[in-house]
């Protein structure tokens, strides 16, 4: 006969499951507010030192939500405003180049590509302002769980730690660290690294005299989400573009310009500084873990993807660890 605390563990695992086919549209925005909270309890607890519990996580849940909402209005206020320009920009483009390649002309066909871009764009604008009232929903539950997590962490933490083994506490403690460090690396060095890159960009795409400087900046910084290859799409972007225009001085110029001053110097500036708390995940594995997170999950997956390679990898040590401990004994 199972044990009592096997079986209260299998009863909220089935209402876990339950929840989560029930409450399915707003599993993102939970997701995402356990691993801000999870992320914030150190926070919480040091504003706790001075604070009562109830103020503490107001003013824990005020900053946060504050800061995503400000992030959120500057991207939406930005691409609502260069819209029509990136429509435009998109049917200037012409349907096909010619190069000569030895003497040979050599036409390249883009226009199956640029109606794909131009149905895309169209989408995107719509999607995008239909799903604003759905979008302060989500910021409101977002808020309120923050909040109410902050509150009871300490209950959720027995909780869980109840219904581990002993003998596995040490195990939920290594994973337990490994995600706080990953998500320490996705939500705090790649923010930092994102603001660093859009305050560097600003300048440099303005002096390299593009109009539309600001969204290019906040395009760069946004993309330092996406490891390895990041700011560089900007400006591997822009180059094509001058190229396709036969501007290859300006391709050239901001290939070398804003390559080294926006694609490079912010890692080289803000990682080493803010590396040492981090997971340490390799970035092939990072890369992986975000692009699969992504496609499978959507943008919930940004997160999901980096947190679940990181814990593969930490269970494969630990399991590494453990059969070199079996040897030896």
């Amino acid at each position: 006969m199972p044990s009592r605390r096997v079986t209260l563990t299998a009863l909220v695992a089935a209402f876990a499951t339950l929840a989560g086919t029930v409450l399915f549209d707003v599993l993102g925005t939970v997701f995402f507010a356990l691993t801000v909270t999870y992320l914030l309890a150190p926070l919480h607890r040091r504003l706790n030192d001075h604070l009562p519990p109830w103020p503490a996580a107001a003013a824990t849940t005020v900053a946060v939500t504050t800061g995503l909402l400000v992030a959120l209005a500057s991207i939406i206020f930005l691409l609502a405003r260069r819209a029509d320009d990136l429509v435009h920009l998109i049917r200037e483009i012409p349907g096909e180049f010619t190069f000569v390649v030895f003497d040979m002309p050599v036409v390249i066909d883009v226009s199956t590509l640029l109606a794909a871009a131009r149905e895309a764009a169209g989408a995107i604008a719509v999607d995008a302002a239909t799903a604003l009232p759905t979008l302060g929903l989500k910021l409101t539950v977002f808020a309120f769980l923050v909040f109410a997590l902050l509150i009871h962490h300490h209950s959720v933490e027995r909780a869980v730690l109840a219904a581990i083994p002993d003998t596995y506490h040490d195990v939920a403690g290594a994973l337990a660290d490994r995600a706080r460090a990953t998500l320490y690396a996705i939500y705090v060095l790649q923010a930092a690294t994102a603001l660093g890159t859009f305050l560097i960009a600003l300048p440099v795409f303005f002096a390299l005299g593009y109009p539309a400087y600001a969204t290019l900046a906040l395009a760069a910084a946004v993309l330092q989400f996406l490891p390895i290859v990041g700011p560089s799409l900007v400006v591997l972007a822009l180059a094509a573009y001058h190229l396709t225009t036969g501007d290859i001085p300006s391709a050239a110029l901001v290939t070398v310009v804003a390559g080294v001053l926006v694609a490079w110097l912010p890692d080289v500036l803000i990682r080493p500084r803010l590396a040492r708390e981090t997971a340490n995940l390799p970035g092939s594995l990072y890369f992986v873990g975000f692009t699969g997170g992504l496609l499978t999950l959507g943008p919930v997956g940004i997160i999901a993807g980096p947190l679940v390679a990181a814990l593969l990898a930490e269970a494969v040590q630990l399991l590494a660890a453990e059969q070199n401990r079996t040897r030896v004994t």
